[in-house]
């Protein structure tokens, strides 16, 4: 008798469509539990116009299967039923425009425009550091100082009395006893060390009258706009420190340097859009703007300071090196703009314009020479830049020294001092004037 019962239990008379019942619920044929095996419809899939088995189709929903049914909502009764079906309400418009909910309506702003502009802000990270920069600016990059710069780091009259003491006596100012702090991050020993040995150069005015007639300038706005290849370009927005002369940098770079970039060939991207981590904006003005009103007495841009040590914002050192490329370029532009007008040519007089950007021990070093504004084509007179990469001015500031069974292994204090970092940041303040 028992043994009848478990053969009727096994008889599949109840199973719906004649399938094999798996599980509680669950029907279809039990899967293998080792790989498929190789068939048509395991490799390629389906043959196209085949019918899936039943259990593997998507039942389509009541509304879809007899659109005339009239389905009972509990939209009449204004709350929620579980057990009744959704209601659909048509799109309700407001009738006016909320700027809070639907934000601004850009096609009706003055300033938009259908050609899309790509931007370089002061966060903006170039993706391939200077080649993308060189490109953007058609700059020639050579590695090392101008021949200028390097006579005034070495002549031994361009130095301060006591300077290398006085020099980590700054360093020392800077991440020790700027605050009552057990460690001292680096976005505030940066922008203090950088403020510090500005200090001591503007001492240097004793020597020379002529450095009494500059100008450092904070939180000031540039803005440069050209085309390169048929692309809308634009530098705008909060870079650094400048520092502002009455009197423009003299052309580092001779008439016959200049024209022998003619020769050269600038590196592309390729496969990359040079455009790439470039701001692309439909809001804008084309217009060139040093930041400065008309009658300004320190007209011509000298040196642009960047203090990298914010924390939330790091760059690489060959991004840094770009945005000090990029915002030397965007100075200088706008300023041959001023005096030669928005037609492009190659300048009879080329701008020269200096970048330093330190994160409070190491430093970057440029000098940019604009010798054209006919950017569009990459054929012609290039720019040219000068650059000298990741200049270690100390390489170690301990607070506490380091102990090991009890023997001082490491002392307090700085260690690694570097004194021609400084002479390199000394020239470049003397620059046009010694």
């Amino acid at each position: 008798m028992l043994f009848l019962r478990r053969s009727a239990g096994r008889v599949a008379w109840w199973v719906p469509c004649g399938q094999q019942r798996r599980n509680k619920m669950v029907y279809g044929p039990k899967g293998s539990k080792g790989p498929l095996p190789r068939t048509p419809w395991t490799v390629r899939g389906p043959p196209p116009g085949a019918k899936l088995p039943w259990y593997l189709q998507n039942v389509p929903s009541v509304r879809e299967q007899v659109p005339e049914l009239d389905v009972v909502t509990y939209g009449g009764k204004m709350y929620r039923v579980p057990w009744l079906a959704k209601p659909r309400h048509e799109k309700w418009e407001r009738g006016w425009h909320d700027r809070r909910r639907d934000g601004p309506c850009l096609d009706g702003l003055p300033s938009y425009k259908e050609r899309p502009c790509y931007v370089c802000q002061q966060l903006t990270r170039l993706l391939e550091g200077v080649k993308q920069a060189s490109w953007l600016t058609k700059t020639k990059v050579i590695d090392g100082l101008p021949l200028q710069i390097l006579s005034i780091m070495t002549d031994t009259a361009n130095q301060l009395e006591n300077q290398d003491e006085r020099v980590q006596n700054a360093i020392s100012h800077a991440r020790f006893w700027v605050s009552s702090e057990e460690e001292i991050m680096e976005e505030t020993y940066c922008p203090v060390l950088l403020e510090d040995l500005l200090h001591l150069c503007r001492t240097m005015a004793t020597r020379h009258p002529l450095l009494a007639k500059r100008m450092l300038a904070r939180d000031y706005r540039v803005a440069a706009t050209w085309e390169r290849e048929s692309l809308l370009l634009q530098v705008r927005g909060i870079n650094g420190k400048l520092l502002n002369a009455m009197n423009p940098l003299e052309p580092l770079a001779s008439k016959d340097e200049i024209l022998a970039t003619e020769n050269d060939v600038l590196e592309t991207l390729y496969p990359i859009a040079p455009t790439i981590d470039l701001h692309e904006v439909n809001i804008y003005e084309t217009r060139n703007d040093t930041g400065f009103q008309v009658g300004y007495p320190y007209p011509h841009p000298h040196t642009v300071y960047f203090a990298h040590g914010d924390k939330y914002h790091r760059m690489r050192p060959e991004q840094l090196r770009a945005k000090m490329l990029m915002f030397a370029f965007g100075n200088a532009l706008a300023k041959a703009r001023i005096l030669h007008g928005d037609e492009p040519k190659v300048l009879e007089k080329p701008i020269v314009v200096q970048s330093v950007a330190t994160n409070g021990q190491s430093f970057q070093f440029m000098v940019f020479q604009l010798n054209t504004t006919d950017l569009d084509p990459s054929h012609g007179v290039k720019n040219l830049a000068w650059i000298d990469a990741d200049q270690l001015l100390y390489e170690d500031a301990r607070v506490h020294p380091e102990i090991r069974k009890k023997v001082v292994t490491i002392p307090a204090g700085i260690h690694g001092y570097q004194p021609a970092t400084f002479k390199k940041f000394l020239a470049f303040y003397l620059h046009g004037v010694v």
